[in-house]
């Protein structure tokens, strides 16, 4: 699948990077219970981690808090995706078991503190570009909600926006029937390429281990 970044953003900022991963064959269900335990234990570790500071002294909050002020989005409105786990964990509202592509994309989510979006292959229409939101763009999210879109980082096919790092549409959702599948990581723009080639095939092997069925991987915007 061809997936593009846009100028736009590169201009905005110059550093930013994604580590893609398209998965084939997968068999997405009930999660394993070494994954439901290790969701949990890792949640708990961070409760207690955060008794005494702020999510937004996290190295990883605070970098991507500052991409969506580059990009000119309010992150006090507008939290990434990966600092609104983080808050539900510092609450003890922690994240229950969905199914095991969402499973796993929460707990790299929460291990590396960036927003990662998972999403079925077959419901994407043509190419992929990576992109900053037009005013008035929007689309109904997972949270249940009409979201602006206007200088948001968003993926979009031919069909419109469909992801984000904020929050991901309702249109294009990895479910139990799904068997391919495409992973974004919203890398911090920090991370050099070789962390962010380390990061992303541990991710995707990971991911592997879970479901089965093959995968590549690349690194855009290094």
């Amino acid at each position: 699948m061809e997936i593009l970044l846009s100028s736009d953003l590169i201009e905005k900022i110059p550093n930013f990077k994604v580590g893609v991963i398209e998965y084939e064959n997968i068999t997405v269900g009930v999660s394993p219970q070494m994954v439901k335990g290790r969701l949990q234990l890792f949640q708990e570790s961070i409760y207690f981690e955060l008794e005494n500071k702020n999510v937004t002294d996290l190295p990883g909050i605070q970098e991507w808090r500052s991409v969506f002020k580059m990009t000119g989005k309010d992150p006090n409105r507008y939290r990434p995706s990966a600092e609104a786990l983080y808050r539900r964990v510092q609450k003890q509202n922690y994240l229950t078991s969905v199914q095991s592509a969402i499973d796993l994309n929460n707990f790299f989510s929460l291990q590396y503190q960036v927003p990662i979006g998972i999403y079925d292959r077959d419901k994407l229409n043509g190419s992929v570009t990576i992109h900053l939101g037009a005013e008035g763009e929007e689309y109904r999210g997972l949270n249940g909600r009409m979201n602006s879109l206007g200088n948001l980082i968003v993926s979009s096919d031919q069909l419109g926006a469909f992801g984000s790092p904020f929050v991901d549409s309702d249109r294009t959702p990895v479910t139990e029937d799904s068997k391919c599948a495409l992973q974004i990581v919203y890398l911090r723009p920090s991370t050099d390429l070789e962390n962010a080639q380390k990061l992303t095939e541990s991710l995707m092997n990971m991911f592997i281990q879970v479901h089965g069925g093959d995968a590549s991987y690349r690194i855009l915007g290094c």
